[in-house]
């Protein structure tokens, strides 16, 4: 996550819930063989060790910088200040406990300006781009005092580095600067995660359709690591790195740098990610020194769960045993954790849809591997003061870490947790964490997961009967209702999102004719939004009809009538019927993930000659009130 990211992250996620039938789905795909991807990794020798020179030809030996840089680096790093915990003789499991809570440095050394601010500009220019303070020792030590035993450190790499030209040195003085911000945080007894993030998104030159620019992203991507490196080769154990943030994935095909990207396929995209993460475990490895075995958090396919317990998603060969991470990020459901469009968490459904998510990532501890949650969170857009029902988010979420081993590493910008204050100011909030923190664990770790296991059935079960209301129909399996799904153009507002009826996940205010589906006939939906806010535009509109596949097989529901703000629309395209999961039913009015409807949509004349899956034109200057649907179901 970063500051320019956000809202790409909520379309991210969002895309997956709104997306219909015959778009790119993330099971079932076959990934293409290494040599299919046209990408040589120069840098590496043919037993996988790291060469002594950079694929520009540059020596990739370590910047020497200035007096402090050498003072920080000669000193013996063999374990973390104040402590004889010997991390080194540890795998990934056993590290995870070590590990407890940790936080994000976030916004600050990942703050991208590259190509506004010279490469070689003064490095502490950087950090305060996107309005974050200098970092400094005082803001670790806060943490540490706050219950955070890990800290993880985005960097955007290239805005040190005149890369365009062909050199892909980064500048001595922004290597020394964060150098310097590691040893703040080792010297405070911290875990550190230090990764290359978002970057501007360079990382497009991967999908680009010029195979040059494919290969100097790899020449990029390995020097890079070498220096870093090489740079940081003898710090202790608990430094790791981390090969990439979120880009590993579908952002591989991202235009911001390559505008001829997007040319990997899905099983491309795995493809390229598989052998990027295995690139950088090899670089790695070939440094010596505590490089040989140092932790390794390998970035899952868009860090997103689903998408990297996928088996096309490969964790990399590594010579070192079990000290492979694997990370992903936890902002489900997004319309309440980025965009703040729901306004409640906490009904039996969410609880489920959390539970089940996080469980499937026991996939990979089952296997050996640590798992990092190297972001999660319920974002206040700068806010000290947390969300409401965030208490409950939290709290089901650490109790899942805690049963499963896994590490949360919460995003911050100096929101929850105050950089200059160097504490967590809400009182609440502060003792949350600091209950979290290892050194308050103590060594019973099976009773740590017990009573993890025991809180979550108890939430779960206290959950039943929250956010339900009698006038809004929860139907069970044997009954339907028809709603709207609704996202307004700037996020803002929203109305139950995806193929999952639940009327609770809404923007508060949001009156809602949510009907009770018997069988074929005429009815009608609607949504009024007056007393929610002023929704303009449409990023997303669709009916559902919950249980309509198996209630009503072959079902089509033929629209009759559209009205915004009590004033008929006229439709641009033939609309169709369809389902993404075989249980909900279906009709999108306004879908741009989906760019070409599918062979097998339904419609009451039986042709699917001119069927779209954007039927209504609303523009983003127009301020909605009410919308509604009048549609007949027909049925076989």
């Amino acid at each position: 996550m970063d500051k320019k990211a956000k809202p790409a992250a909520a379309l991210a996620v969002c895309a997956m819930l709104l997306s219909s039938c015959g778009s790119a789905g993330s099971g079932g795909e076959t990934t293409a063989s290494p040599a299919e991807s046209g990408i040589t990794v120069s840098g590496i020798t043919e037993n996988t060790q790291a060469a002594e020179t950079d694929p520009a030809g540059s020596e990739t030996e370590a910047p020497a910088g200035d007096a402090r840089a050498q003072e920080l680096l000669a000193k013996d790093h063999t374990v973390p200040a104040g402590t004889t915990l010997d991390t080194g003789s540890m795998n990934a499991l056993e590290l995870s406990v070590y590990m407890g809570n940790g936080i994000d440095l976030g916004n600050t050394h990942e703050a991208y300006g590259h190509g506004s601010t010279p490469w070689d500009s003064d490095p502490l220019v950087f950090e305060r781009l996107w309005g974050q303070p200098n970092t400094t020792k005082e803001m670790f030590e806060g943490m540490k005092a706050a219950g955070f035993d890990t800290v993880r450190i985005p960097v955007a790499w290239t805005n040190a580095m005149n890369y365009e030209s062909g050199d892909y040195t980064i500048n001595p003085a922004f290597m020394e600067r964060i150098t310097q911000v590691v040893d703040y945080a080792v010297e405070s007894d911290m875990f550190v995660v230090l990764n290359d993030h978002w970057d501007g998104s360079w990382w497009g030159m991967f999908g680009s359709a010029d195979e040059e620019t494919r290969q100097k992203a790899m020449d990029m991507y390995v020097s890079m690591w070498t220096q870093i490196g090489e740079n940081f080769k003898d710090y202790p154990h608990n430094l790791i790195f981390e090969s990439a943030n979120e880009e590993l994935g579908d952002r591989l095909n991202d235009k911001d740098v390559a505008k001829d990207s997007g040319s990997l396929s899905k099983a491309e995209c795995y493809t390229t990610t598989n052998l990027i993460n295995q690139t950088f475990v090899d670089t790695i490895r070939g440094q010596g020194s505590r490089n040989s075995d140092r932790f390794l958090l390998i970035a899952g396919y868009n860090t997103d769960i689903e998408h990297t317990v996928n088996s096309a998603y490969k964790m990399p060969e590594d010579t070192a045993e079990g000290k492979l991470f694997v990370s992903v990020h936890y902002y489900t459901p997004a319309d309440y954790c980025l965009t703040g469009s729901v306004s409640h968490w906490g009904n039996k459904r969410q609880y489920e849809e959390m539970n089940s998510l996080l469980a499937k990532m026991k996939k990979f501890t089952d296997e050996g591997y640590g798992v990092i949650i190297g972001e999660y969170g319920v974002l206040t857009d700068g806010s000290s003061e947390p969300r409401e029902d965030s208490d409950l988010w939290f709290d089901n979420f650490l109790n899942n870490c805690d049963l499963y081993d896994y590490v949360p590493v919460l995003w911050d910008c100096n929101a929850l947790y105050s950089k200059t204050a160097c504490k967590i100011q809400n009182e609440d909030v502060a003792e949350m964490f600091l209950s979290r923190s290892h050194a308050n664990e103590g060594e019973d770790y099976e009773q740590v997961k017990k009573n993890a296991e025991e809180k979550m059935a108890a939430a779960l079960k206290e959950s039943e009967n929250r956010g339900v209301d009698a006038d809004v129909p929860m139907p069970d399996e044997n009954t339907a209702v028809a709603w709207l799904m609704y996202q307004s153009g700037d996020w803002g507002i929203s109305y139950s999102v995806g193929d999952v009826y639940d009327p609770t996940a809404c923007t508060e205010g949001i009156k809602a004719e949510n009907p009770v589906v018997t069988g074929a006939g005429e009815y009608t939906v609607s949504l009024d939004f007056t007393q929610a806010g002023k929704p303009k535009g449409t990023q997303f509109c669709a009916l559902g009809l919950a249980n309509g596949e198996k209630l009503f097989p072959g079902c089509v529901m033929d629209i009759k009538s559209v009205k915004v703000n009590d004033k008929d629309v006229e439709l641009t395209a033939k609309p169709y019927t369809t389902s993404d999961d075989g249980i909900c039913t279906r009709v999108n009015f306004f879908n741009q993930w989906v760019p070409a409807a599918p062979a097998d949509g339904r419609t009451a004349d039986g042709s699917t000659d001119g069927i779209s899956a954007q039927v209504l034109e609303l523009s983003d200057k127009v301020t909605i009130q009410t919308i509604s649907v009048t549609f007949e179901l027909i049925t076989k």
